[in-house]
């Protein structure tokens, strides 16, 4: 027994022993002591890398501010994930931040600049826990201050929806800052949608709850933002009128319409479309700086004050949201030179024109064409409503116009081209019918003798353009001929038109040929035979009437080259092609001056090859010296020179009796001819270059004012679609898919100037009377959209989703003009509002409203004003509140100071 108690003890003894080895041990670490020491490390590396240091380890910028950048560190603890981002500024000037400047919420509701957020990993990236949500903010806050930080700390709370936030920050060893914020998504109640209500909100937070607020005065320092945006015209808001129904339909169109006309009415697209106002409207900030309240009723006065007296007022556009970006559902000449690419990427598939209208019933389907009524409207005012004034205007080109080999944009297939590309949507099927008709119109002006609507019927024809323009220009000379031949009128080189009577005396003194055989340095021959005689017969010297020369069109002269080089005398080329009318000339000239000779031919023809003395060069007269002292020039002296070989071979014949140098009845069938058997890739390469020319030219007839921008944007469109277009028709062909890549590239280029000119016209027309807020504005959205132009619009959608938030500040004198833009409303609009709060400007209230609300204190009644006698005289800003919203939203972010 004795040995069984002794073992028995014995393991007592042991039991005791192991309970007192199970001690626990402090020292060790815990789950959430590690936790914290995690978020104390990279807080620590954070603070002592710096700003720049940051950047270089991949802090990226926030959304559009300009300068707030953030870098993000991730932790687990127990089972979750959450993720830390520290926000700062590269900057810091030490001014407070204001409502100029693009600020994050946080900086916005609580007053802080840099500052950090943890939040959990979540779909909600909120807090739903309140311990949890404690239990995470201490946990940063404990590790802020083990390495001296002073950044404030956030937790967003609650519901995603209502951006409810806590926060702490330690502001030394005296402070420390809670924050708090939440927001009332609906049913706002009525008192705190006045100033009054929200001014007793804010003193309860630091007096007691029992004290009547109109009987007693606490001051308070707050400031004031309100937003107004100009009011979006309503159909609803017409007055109808009663008789209209009685009477019927107006002959007004726009009566019809509700009387409500277009932004871009008066702009040179609106015949072409009516384009969506870049400019959606505005938005006024007016701002109350720096106010001091002592109770309610201060409050209740200051909701009555009008927004005229606020100290600052700045303005914001609202811009269209496809401002900034390509290929969205904007409709214009972008739009549509995009179509006109693709319909030449088609137009290599049939080998002619009627094929695409008698083709495939796949194509049919897919390209509707316009019913006839569409079509006999485009035909009217291509051929039948040409004014005397549009054919013989021309509107103010640019200088760099010329250099697409275009069509000038009120010519006949400019204005075709511009129709084409609305008609059908610009299909190649809807293009072929359109041609057809168009081709068929031409050839009932020359048939019957109709002179050709929007071109001239004289003059050379213009090289620089393209082709199908050139026929068109042949053909009216041709058209012109032909009827004055008819009626029995001769026309000279100069287009002066004499009957056969006049024609009788080969004396008849007129101007001769207008174009110079020689050069552009050929004098007035009329002006110069009016003073000149004959040097032999000392008669007076007569200026022939001269034959007209034939005009010629590029591929003409491109003929009568091979011609020329295949007879192996290219060398001389141009004497040849001046031969028949240098002949021409010379006998219209011998049969007016029968005493003439071949110095005489040359004086009046060629003076720069008559080389005077310097008495005559100084001014003296042929009838106080004769015989004129002079001499032909080297090369018209030369013994082989082909001009006195053909001087001498030609024969004294009259204009009016000579061989006509060209036939227009002829000329005319070929350009028919032509017109009528293109091939369709032929008209569409054509079309193109047209079409951008004439888009180009209509955008730059925009009234814009002196931007500056826009004057080098549209010379560098210029540049860039001749630079295009020259090797686009150097490949010739319309299939190269290089080309059409650059092609479409270059319509992305036209839409973003497009855009561009479309901004600048609605800011123009809208400040005309106060030009450099206009230009002030459009420089902002200027440099805010021209980087980001040339993106897709999903590629902007995810590129931060950046927003224009450039404001102007107003001038006092420019209120007014601003005022201007905010009608009283009507009935309709007044008797929809129920609810108001206060501060109407015109009669509108206010969209947001923005209050800072704060209270400072001294601190020398404090426990540690005696110990920090610095402190004594400090001012501290205790309380602060931030208020923001409307009659159906309200947010408050309330921050307050204490002693720890």
């Amino acid at each position: 027994m004795k040995s069984a108690d002794n073992s028995k003890g014995i393991m007592e003894d042991n039991n005791e022993e192991e309970e007192f080895e199970h001690f626990d041990d402090f020292t060790l670490a815990s789950s959430w002591e590690r936790f914290i020491s995690e978020i104390e490390a990279v807080c620590r590396q954070w603070f002592a890398d710096g700003p720049k240091n940051l950047l270089a380890k991949g802090a990226v910028q926030v959304n559009q501010l300009k300068d707030l950048y953030k870098i993000k560190s991730e932790f687990k603890y127990a089972t979750k994930s959450y993720c830390m981002e520290y926000y700062f500024a590269t900057v810091d000037d030490g001014k407070t931040l204001d409502w100029d400047h693009a600020l994050h919420d946080l900086q916005l509701s609580f007053g802080v600049k840099e500052f950090v957020v943890i939040a959990p990993q979540s779909a909600s990236g909120v807090v739903l826990d309140a311990p949890e949500a404690s239990k995470l903010l201490s946990a940063v806050a404990i590790a802020l201050s083990n390495c001296s930080c002073l950044w404030p700390a956030f937790v967003p709370v609650h519901d995603s929806s209502r951006k409810a936030y806590i926060g702490i920050q330690n502001m030394g060893t005296v402070f420390t800052r809670r924050f708090e914020a939440d927001r009332i998504a609906s049913q706002v109640p009525v008192k705190l949608m006045h100033l009054e209500g929200l001014y007793e909100l804010f003193v309860s937070k630091f007096a007691y709850t029992a004290v009547d607020w109109s009987m007693n005065h606490f001051e308070v320092h707050f400031k004031m933002k309100l937003t107004y945006r100009t009011p979006i015209h309503d159909d609803e808001d017409e007055i109808h009128d009663p008789d209209a129904d009685i009477t019927g339909s107006s002959e007004n169109p726009e009566v019809e319409n509700h009387g409500k006309a277009q932004w871009d009415d008066n702009f040179p697209w609106s015949k072409w479309y009516s384009a969506e106002d870049p400019v959606n409207g505005f938005e006024l900030l007016a701002i109350w700086l720096e106010i001091t309240a002592e109770s309610s009723l201060d409050m209740a006065e200051l909701e009555n004050a009008s927004p005229v007296e606020a100290d600052k007022w700045f303005l914001s556009p609202c811009l269209s949201e496809y401002l900034g970006v390509s290929g969205g559902s904007t409709i214009g000449f972008a739009s549509q030179l995009h179509l006109l690419v693709k319909a030449l990427e088609m137009s290599s598939e049939a080998k002619f024109i009627e094929d695409f209208i008698s083709g495939s019933e796949a194509l049919k389907s897919s390209a509707v064409v316009p019913p006839q009524t569409v079509l006999d409207r485009v035909l009217k005012d291509l051929f039948h409503e040409a004014v005397e004034t549009e054919m013989n205007s021309s509107p103010t080109e640019h200088k760099n116009s010329r250099s697409i080999k275009g069509a000038p944009q009120e010519s006949p297939f400019a204005q075709f081209c511009l129709h084409a590309l609305w008609f059908g949507n610009c299909s190649i099927r809807a293009i072929s019918v359109l041609w057809i008709e168009f081709v068929r119109e031409v050839r009932w002006c020359w048939e019957e003798s109709q002179s050709l609507p929007r071109m001239p019927s004289s003059g050379p024809i213009d090289l620089s353009t393209c082709l199908i323009n050139q026929k068109l220009h042949m053909l009216a000379v041709c058209i012109d001929q032909k009827h004055r031949e008819a009626e029995g009128q001769f026309v000279d080189a100069n287009d002066t038109m004499t009957t056969q009577e006049d024609l009788q005396s080969p004396t008849h003194n007129s101007s001769s040929r207008g174009a110079s055989k020689e050069g552009s340095d050929r004098k007035d021959k009329s002006n110069v035979a009016k003073s000149m005689m004959l040097l032999k017969s000392h008669k007076i010297m007569h200026a022939p009437i001269t034959l007209e020369p034939p005009p010629m069109t590029e591929d003409m002269h491109e003929e009568r080259l091979k011609a020329a080089v295949a007879l192996g005398d290219s060398y001389s080329f141009s004497a040849q092609l001046e031969t028949e009318i240098l002949a021409s000339d010379m006998s219209a000239f011998k049969a007016a001056n029968p005493d003439a000779v071949f110095e005489d031919f040359i004086r009046w023809h060629s003076p720069r090859d008559w080389e005077n003395d310097e008495n005559e060069e100084n001014g003296a007269s042929e009838s106080s010296s004769w015989p004129p002292r002079g001499k032909l020039s080297e090369r018209m002296s030369d013994p082989g020179n082909s001009w006195r070989k053909i001087w001498n071979e030609t024969p004294a014949v009259p204009a009016s009796e000579q061989k006509p140098l060209w036939d227009p009845n002829r000329e005319g069938e070929k350009v028919l001819h032509y017109l009528e058997t293109l091939r369709p890739y032929q008209l569409l390469e054509e079309m193109v270059c047209a079409a951008f020319r004439a888009a180009a030219d209509t955008l730059n007839r925009t009234s814009f004012g002196d931007l500056k921008q826009m004057n080098i944007k549209i010379e560098q469109l210029y540049i860039t679609i001749a630079s295009v277009l020259r090797i686009f028709l150097a490949q010739n062909t319309a299939t190269d898919t290089e080309v059409l890549e650059d092609l479409r590239r270059l319509s992305t280029t036209f839409e973003h100037i497009e855009k561009l000119v479309l901004l600048a016209a609605s800011l123009h027309v809208k400040f005309l009377q106060s030009p450099y807020l206009g230009q002030a504005i459009f420089t902002d959205c200027f440099n805010f959209y021209l980087p980001n132009m040339g993106t897709s619009s999903a590629n902007a959608q995810n590129d931060t989703q950046r927003e224009f938030d450039k404001k102007q500040q107003i001038r006092s004198g420019d209120r007014d003009l601003i005022l201007s833009m905010f009608p009283p409303p009507t009935a309709n609009q007044s008797w929809r509002r129920v609810l108001s709060m206060g501060n109407l400007l015109n009669g509108h209230e206010p969209i947001l409203r923005e209050i800072i609300f704060s209270k400072r204190d001294h601190e020398s009644g404090s426990y540690y004003a005696a110990s920090s006698p610095k402190l004594h005289q400090q001012d501290i800003e205790t309380y602060r509140m931030y208020v923001s919203g409307t009659s159906n939203d309200l947010g408050v972010a309330l921050a307050v100071a204490s002693f720890d």
